[in-house]
């Protein structure tokens, strides 16, 4: 799982799945006959490591002078490891990335600016799905190349909500949306929703309905005012029973309340979707986000990128190892939906999923995109991964009623305006 999956199981202890510990110091090694080593680092689970380790395969059949170490680990304990490595001067050279990060690394110099091996023709920026590249472009400089994107969207229990007699719908309100939750609990008796306040994403996309965001370039985008009456809101909706119990989203844990029966929905990232198909027993299907006007559902493209190392001792090598990465249509058959809907043209052509789930997916993203709503990222500040992980822990203690609402809301800005100023 991805991002929102391994924060909701913060406090667990991680395992490292390492494929070969990294060495060497300020980047890849070379050798007396012109061969060079890079390093790459992502983290995942074992069935990304080894579609990624085929890809390799294939790159260094095409250049043979270009060796690849490899290093993966859950997602936790790769930026733990990243920070430590980052700090001492010895970053892998190229590595899994996302818009969270890019500006807390480029305000410490780590990352590498692409553009120069753009202009060098190294690196193709062409050839990708429309809007995916802005998504790694901090100031001008371009410090990742998305290898899939996706976006939010409402995940749900389909036989529960026809036995209940609700069915979303694309331009449903939020008004719509809560009225659902109540009547499938009313005749299901199962919560129509797992947690949707704890939810930072979904919270910018209500926010971008309402013009606003949950981030500027610097800052926070809301004030005290709009997270207490965001967080009153889905507190007072778990006291009446339409919201999962939080301490039984935390029994379930690590499977989701959703696919544990323990709730009608939950908001996440599209091409998690097969999550809930591995570990339920009921039919999962994607809906739209509810809407604030009828219209707008604040949704943009997220991706995972490929960032580079400043101190890569082999920028041009690197630039070629991600423009195969990013471009080449076997890597594509190879990688599917693993990391999001394929974000390069030519992969996004090259691999055709066989499977409901993933066909399922494809739709929703080629639906969103022709439903005309989506628009540019949020950017995301320096001590963003920060705040992102205490929005999710205050607001887990706020369901808990371990906190009340005024004194997590305070928690949280006091604790953001550190992050902020780290």
């Amino acid at each position: 799982m991805e991002r929102r999956t391994i924060l909701k199981a913060a406090g667990a202890s991680a395992a490292v799945l390492g494929l070969g510990a990294t060495t060497g110091c300020g980047g890849g090694s070379g050798a007396g006959d012109g061969t060079v080593t890079i390093r790459y680092s992502w983290w995942g689970a074992e069935e990304r490591a080894k579609r990624i380790n085929r890809t390799i395969a294939l790159f260094e059949k095409k250049y043979p002078k270009i060796k690849v170490k490899t290093d993966f680990q859950t997602y936790q304990s790769f930026w733990e490891k990243f920070q430590t490595q980052a700090s001492g001067g010895n970053p892998p050279d190229v590595f899994q990335n996302a818009v969270t990060f890019l500006r807390k690394y480029d305000k410490r110099g780590i990352l590498l600016d692409l553009r120069p091996q753009v202009d060098a023709g190294h690196l193709n920026l062409d050839d990708f799905r429309a809007g995916v590249t802005e998504v790694g472009e901090v100031d001008g400089k371009q410090l990742g190349v998305p290898v899939g994107s996706n976006t939010m969207a409402l995940v749900i229990d389909k036989k529960l909500w026809r036995k209940a007699g609700v069915e979303p719908h694309a331009g449903w309100t939020w008004d719509d949306f809560f009225k659902a939750l109540k009547t499938i609990r009313d005749r299901t008796g199962v919560p129509g929703d797992t947690g949707y306040f704890g939810i930072m994403y979904l919270y910018d996309l209500y926010l971008r309905q309402n013009g606003k965001a949950f981030f500027t370039e610097d800052g926070l985008g809301f004030d005290r005012a709009d997270l207490t009456e965001w967080w009153q809101d889905g507190y007072n909706r778990v006291r009446a029973g339409i919201v999962t119990d939080p301490k039984a989203v935390a029994q379930d844990l690590p499977k989701s309340s959703l696919s544990a029966g323990h709730g009608a929905s939950e908001f996440t990232w599209d091409n998690f979707t097969v999550r809930y198909h591995s570990e339920g027993d009921s039919t999962y299907g994607l809906a739209p986000i509810p809407t604030t006007d009828g219209k707008h559902t604040g949704q943009y493209l997220a991706s995972l990128m490929l960032s580079a190392s400043a101190r890569t001792a082999h920028p041009e090598e690197v630039a070629r190892f991600i423009d195969f990465m990013v471009h080449d249509p076997e890597v594509g058959r190879i990688m599917g939906y693993d990391r999001g809907i394929l974000a390069g043209t030519e992969q996004y052509d090259a691999f055709k999923p066989a499977d409901e789930i993933n066909k399922e997916i494809a739709r929703y993203e080629a639906d969103t995109a022709e439903a005309g709503v989506l628009g540019t990222i949020t950017p995301h500040p320096s001590g963003a991964d920060t705040v992102e992980a205490a929005f999710l822990r205050i607001g887990g203690d706020l369901g808990l009623g371990k906190v009340k609402v005024s004194d997590a809301v305070k928690q949280f800005f006091d604790e953001s305006q550190a992050a902020f100023q780290a």
